[in-house]
């Protein structure tokens, strides 16, 4: 039946039987005895037709606009399975490059224990390179931070949320406050981690988002952040989901407030809804449960 619907369809949106012929590459006559067939076998008229030209019954015009929902839905289902196929043995996953817990590689060995003929592919990147794996197909589920407000067309799976703090060297006058306000922050200097080509996006952040207007500094990577919060060259603000925050030598950890409440970020997995299938939602569970393992959340 699946073939005749396809006819019958081309039948009534090129309002002849010699146009859908040519279209389904198959003769006038072979169509004609389709159409009766489909007629027959629902046992029901679908055309009326005239010497040259023809039009639909009510139950032919039913038939129609439901066909063409039920080949759409069946489409999709063989492109979305054909998807799979290919790429149900890859996983590709994304994750931010100045990221250094063990979650990801506590993740990756549970997962391949279960399922050890998946492949996983691993990209580091900062937020708008995750963000554009995602939208180009080049990773299968990014984690990250939440940067921009959820979108209907992805999976935004939450993972924790993170105290901010900020981490200022033993002997800076913000060490011995129990709390640092986002506006105690205004004429210091903010020591962010972030490449070249990322500064612009990194102060805009924080200058627009988290509120932090003051001057900024840029370091490679999180040791020569610190080093640098060490020599008292200014503050980095960081965040930790354990309630007992570690301690580095000559550095405190002051918790970050704004409008008297301690700010956090949310950490989530992101993949795209129409490219969801169960390893994915798998690896996700996995990594949830390390990480609030982890953190105690």
């Amino acid at each position: 039946m699946y073939k005749q619907m396809q006819y019958f369809i081309s039948v009534v949106e090129t309002q002849s039987f010699t146009k859908a012929a040519e279209e389904c590459y198959i003769s006038q006559s072979a169509i004609s005895q389709q159409i009766k067939a489909l007629e027959d076998e629902l046992d029901v008229k679908l055309l009326i037709r005239n010497k040259r030209s023809f039009r639909l019954t009510p139950a032919g015009e039913y038939f129609y606009h439901h066909s063409k929902e039920i080949l759409n839905a069946v489409n999709d289902l063989c492109q979305k399975t054909k998807e799979i196929e290919e790429d149900n043995n890859v996983l590709k996953i994304g994750y931010l490059r100045g990221y250094h817990g063990k979650e990801i590689k506590e993740t990756i060995m549970e997962f391949s224990a279960l399922y050890p003929d998946v492949a996983i592919e691993l990209k580091r990147g900062n937020h708008e390179e995750l963000y554009n794996y995602l939208i180009s197909g080049g990773a299968s589920l990014v984690m990250s931070d939440q940067r921009r407000a959820f979108h209907e067309d992805y999976v935004n799976y939450h993972l924790l949320h993170m105290d901010c703090y900020i981490e200022a060297a033993a002997s800076h006058p913000l060490s011995q406050k129990h709390f640092v306000d986002i506006a105690d922050l205004k004429n210091e200097t903010c020591i962010l981690v972030a490449s070249d080509q990322q500064q612009d996006i990194e102060r805009e952040f924080y200058e627009n988002i988290i509120g932090l207007k003051c001057h900024y500094v840029f370091a490679d990577d999180i040791d020569e952040a610190r080093l640098l919060v060490a020599i008292n060259k200014g503050f980095m603000p960081i965040e930790y989901a354990q309630k007992e925050v570690s301690r580095h030598d000559h550095i405190q950890s002051i918790p970050l407030y704004r409008n008297h409440k301690q700010l956090q970020r949310n950490y989530c997995a992101f993949w795209k809804k129409n490219k969801s299938h169960y390893y994915i939602e798998e690896f996700a569970d996995i990594l949830r449960n390390k990480i609030r393992a982890n953190y105690h959340e």
